[in-house]
């Protein structure tokens, strides 16, 4: 079993290294400029540039020396737009003609100039040279999630920088929002699991009888119903018109009563419709008709023998809940104001604070990978018969 975690544990790692380079292409290719993005058009090029260094925005995507940078210089009441640097850069100049080249700019001289004869000029970006190539938007990617370094501790791990709005360190906001997040979902899950199984039960227990008839029509209505529909039911009836629970923060226990529920009620339906076609299956086999006839308690039958044959399915199915309840939580915790890892994404999707939704893409894929492991591990628990080799 141990090469067994091992080689699972170099297969998540692949994993994470997948989604890290799609968050990447996602966040750092497609979404353009974030310092551009985040401070606006009116922005000086001074702070553009400080934002972008900051962010590793200026460097190449995945290797190369130039850098991306703006024409300006510290000056009194402001900046210039002279071009001195502590650094060679180059300037790459578009004419109209469509023809690009390149132009040095030594670190000595502030200006550079554009021989005559050349066609008008229709676009001209700076570029500052770099000694290694290497230093990349895409190795900086890599090193939020692990990091090597001399001094102590000599491996950090998920360390996403500071915030670009609150300037935030990243790492304070994630340990902050777990524990308001685990609240939430560890009650939805359990809850969703435990009603599944027992309205299930009496499902296969009652076949094709009215008992059974009307857990299908609430399962498959259950499922029909959209999640937001549901929130702003509970929020209006039990919430305000009943005055059964608080609509809106975190103070108390009390505070995750509606969100919980709703969580259950909107997940319930799906698991009850899987459960029951899995445990109907299973009761057809030979098993349980000799448990029966050899006097066994229903309660024996269906609990001990039925479940216990049933678990692989089980298992998966619960495993792969993790993803949706994560998603379920975004809604959730915005619409209750539970300060969790989805409150906490939404307030960075409204904000562009790309590095904040980084950070929580990227720790729900090693939850996600976490869970999977777990579940290979709980297979070979719940049936013997498994070797993890």
């Amino acid at each position: 079993m141990f090469y067994y975690i091992c080689r699972r544990l170099f297969y998540s790692l692949l994993v994470v290294l997948g989604v890290v380079l799609l968050t990447f292409l996602l966040f750092d290719v497609a979404a353009g400029d974030p310092a551009a993005a985040v401070l606006g058009d009116k922005a000086k090029p001074g702070e553009i540039e400080s934002l972008r260094r900051q962010l590793g925005a200026d460097l190449p995507l995945f290797y190369g020396r130039r850098c991306r940078t703006e024409a300006f210089a510290p000056a009194k009441g402001g900046y210039s737009r002279r071009f001195p640097l502590k650094q060679n850069a180059e300037a790459e100049v578009e004419f109209s003609d469509g023809k690009v080249e390149v132009f040095p700019i030594d670190k000595t001289c502030r200006f550079f100039r554009i021989p005559p004869g050349r066609p008008e000029v229709k676009k001209i970006s700076f570029y500052r040279l770099q000694d290694d190539p290497w230093n990349s938007r895409f190795l900086r990617a890599i090193k939020e999630i692990i990091t090597i370094q001399s001094q102590k501790p000599h491996v950090k791990f998920l360390d996403f920088g500071r915030t670009i709005t609150t300037r935030e360190p990243i790492s304070d906001i994630l340990k902050r929002s777990i524990g308001p997040s685990l609240a939430l979902m560890i009650p939805i899950f359990l809850g969703e699991l435990v009603f599944s199984l027992i309205f299930a039960l009496i499902a296969v227990a009652f076949r094709d009888r009215l008992i059974d008839r009307m857990l299908v029509f609430f399962a498959v209505a259950g499922m029909s119903v959209s999640y937001l529909v549901v929130i702003i039911f509970a929020q209006w009836y039990l919430g305000y018109c009943l005055e059964l629970f608080p609509l809106w923060g975190y103070e108390s226990w009390r505070n995750f009563g509606l969100p919980v529920m709703v969580g259950i009620l909107c997940g319930i339906g799906g698991n009850l419709r899987f459960y029951r076609t899995v445990l109907i299956e299973e009761s057809g086999k030979e098993y349980l008709r000799t448990a029966a006839a050899k006097g066994a308690a229903p309660v024996s039958v269906y609990g001990r023998h039925l479940l216990r044959n049933a678990a692989l399915q089980i298992i998966t199915r619960s495993s792969a809940t993790i993803p949706f309840l994560f998603t379920g939580s975004l809604l959730l915790e915005s619409f209750f104001g539970i300060p969790g890892l989805g409150f906490a994404g939404i307030d960075a999707l409204y904000n562009s604070d790309i590095q904040l939704l980084k950070a929580i893409i990227v720790l729900s894929a090693l939850v996600f990978v976490v869970v999977n492991l777990l579940a290979d591990l709980a297979y070979a628990w719940a049936d013997p018969r498994i070797r993890l080799e």
